[in-house]
């Protein structure tokens, strides 16, 4: 799920055999990733076809595909699923945190894995996204998790991707844009500031830690006041918000196909600019994203 929203204030701020049965099941979901490896041990016949069908790119009728890790926290989302859950949310509970997963579930001996899998979807078997694998046998059946781990940028990375961002901002000014039914000409650079930056990022963080999407903080604080409050002395203040998107290209690009916050981008009053994220970390997984933009005074 990725959601935006914009504010601006003056001193204020703009936002699917009888013996032999074969069910597949596939998703595809968003929320932090991890992926902890199985110990070695005897090779599980299940997944060595799965990896030789990968490999072969089922008999060459797809395109090869790199091996699979074998993850034991998917282990214990294939039993999960085995136990009536949901594909979603026995990888949930699972403790794997992916960005797409799917499933396949067989009935029948061990020894005919290959053929049974091949007859299933060998685009999803092969799909070169996915990095891990997971598998619980009970009696004849067979229940086979696939998965990517979601992976977040890292707190290192922020600068690099505050740098991305601002760069996009100021293509975005320098070019104009059309904002809704609004035409914005062409407008001077904005520069970043760290005073900005660590405003954003007190907000990104008390979203990510308290889960909520808003502009006015839980202490009800708008974002002027969090400007005002580290001693900024602004003229204006302008925040744009967004949840679930992982780049600073698809923030940005999102921003300006809204128009309220396409129109903060482009405000030729602004001449700084603060952006940062922080990953959630109750019920969303995701990244929250800030950007603050003000106009300091003389």
């Amino acid at each position: 799920m990725k959601r935006f929203a914009a504010v601006i204030l003056p001193g204020v701020f703009a936002t699917a055999l009888p013996a032999t049965t074969l069910v597949v099941a596939a998703l595809v979901v968003a929320a932090p990733g991890a992926s902890e490896r199985a110990v070695a041990g005897p090779p599980d016949e299940a997944i060595a076809a799965v990896q030789m069908l990968r490999e072969g790119g089922c008999g060459g009728i797809v395109p090869a595909a790199r091996r699979l890790d074998h993850s034991v926290l998917l282990d214990h989302a294939a039993a999960e699923w085995s136990s009536g859950k949901k594909l979603a949310a026995a990888i949930e509970s699972s403790g794997y945190r992916p960005e797409a997963a799917s499933g396949v579930h067989l009935t029948g001996p061990p020894s005919s894995a290959v053929e049974m899998l091949r007859r299933s979807d060998c685009a999803a078997l092969t799909n070169r996204g996915m990095r891990d694998i997971g598998v619980y046998h009970r009696g004849r059946d067979t229940w086979i998790v696939l998965a990517a781990p979601d992976v977040v940028p890292s707190r290192t990375e922020a600068p690099v991707l505050a740098a991305r961002a601002l760069d996009l901002v100021n293509e975005a000014r320098a070019r104009g844009a059309r904002c809704g039914s609004r035409w914005y000409a062409p407008a001077p650079p904005v520069r970043l500031s760290g005073t900005l930056d660590q405003v954003a990022l007190g907000h990104a963080s008390d979203m990510a830690v308290h889960d909520y999407f808003e502009h006015e903080d839980l202490a009800g604080h708008s974002p002027a006041d969090r400007v005002r409050a580290v001693g900024y002395r602004e003229k204006l203040v302008g925040e744009n918000i967004a949840y679930g998107v992982k780049s600073a290209e698809d923030a940005v690009r999102g921003w300006l196909d809204s128009p309220g916050h396409c129109e903060n981008i482009m405000d030729p009053r602004f001449a700084e600019m603060g952006i940062a994220y922080a990953q959630g970390r109750a019920v969303r997984h995701g990244l929250y994203w800030v950007q603050v933009l003000a106009a300091p005074r003389a």
